[in-house]
């Protein structure tokens, strides 16, 4: 018979680390080939009015002279080593580290990311599971319409209709603009408040229906009766007995949802003037900035693969027989 060891758990991280590489590798030259297909010249539509010569050197710097084998792997060596490459200014000459530029932009796109994924889940959490144990009450109507609603609003509507009420009809926030913790906690949160609520109320609507349903379909489970039976509290039964099983489905849509939470943050950002990463990423699209558009995609898609890998690892943890399948 088949245990759940540690040594087990031990493999299964293993192998998923293994294919974690593997899928990073093919990615990032997918990447690579796909941002060397994009129309036009990068060093005419950044300098238009550049000599000859000068225009050849930037091919030169971006590297479209030599085949894309050697490129990706010339990139690939920078970007291990924390070589993110360069990133032209509007003037000629002006030359920026695409790692400036991200040391800059990325901790806000990280925090607006990171906030609305833990105010989804602090809300939607508890939300289901009263909704579960409170199945088809008036409670329980009324909350899954409202979240159903929500679910098909597009995070940009939401965030153009939170920007028009909230900060020019009602003018309790300042709708643009990006203020840092140094800055003072209350300043930064009322600059977060909206953008953060923008991408989060999707998600709770999202999260909370899953674990909702998980959550009724395993409160009819045999053990929970017998939990019952045991004169256990209805709040032990819920948070002890049902939750934890009922939280996989959960997870996995966390995981997938990440990639449609790194582009609407891109978009958020816009509708806010956050200028994080998905702004500075527009940016460089229009300017034909190929190491910059290149590195940018291959950090956001190492944090998606990273995050998903993650979330399998907590997932066998929760249910050991995820990692047994394969073994």
């Amino acid at each position: 018979m088949r245990i759940y060891s540690e040594s087990h758990m031990f493999r299964f991280v293993l192998r998923k680390l293994g294919q974690l590489v593997v899928v990073l590798v093919l990615a990032t030259f997918a990447i690579t080939l796909l941002v060397r297909a994009l129309p036009g010249d990068p060093a005419t539509s950044l300098f238009p009015f550049g000599t000859p010569e000068q225009l050849d050197e930037v091919r030169r710097k971006f590297g479209l002279e030599i085949n894309i084998f050697e490129y990706y792997l010339r990139w690939l060596g920078n970007f291990i080593t924390g070589d993110f490459g360069f990133y032209y200014q509007p003037t000629f000459g002006d030359v920026d580290t695409v790692g400036s530029v991200l040391a800059d932009t990325l901790p806000r796109s990280l925090l607006l990311m990171i906030y609305a994924v833990v105010i989804s889940l602090a809300v939607s959490i508890p939300l289901a599971v009263v909704m579960a144990y409170r199945a088809d009450t008036r409670f329980d109507r009324t909350a899954s319409n409202t979240l159903f609603g929500l679910s098909s609003i597009p995070n940009f509507s939401l965030a153009l209709g939170l920007s028009f009420v909230v900060a020019v009809q009602l003018r309790w926030l300042n709708p643009i603009g990006y203020e840092p913790l140094n800055m003072g906690v209350g300043t930064h949160v009322k600059s977060m408040i909206l953008p953060v609520a923008s991408l989060s109320l999707g998600l709770i609507a999202v999260f909370t229906r899953l674990l909702r349903t998980d959550m009724i379909a395993t409160l009819k489970e045999d053990f929970i009766a017998m939990a019952a039976s045991k004169g256990l509290s209805d709040r032990y039964i819920l948070w002890r007995h049902a939750f934890r099983p009922s939280s996989l489905t959960l997870l996995t849509s966390a995981a997938l949802n990440m990639g449609a939470l790194i582009g609407g943050a891109v978009l958020i950002e816009s509708v806010f003037a956050l200028n994080g990463l998905g702004m500075y990423l527009q940016i460089a699209i229009a300017q034909r900035q190929y190491l910059a558009i290149q590195s940018i995609i291959a950090l956001i898609a190492v944090f998606f693969m990273v995050f998903n890998t993650i979330v399998d690892v907590l997932y066998a943890y929760i249910d050991p027989r995820a990692r047994l399948r394969n073994d």
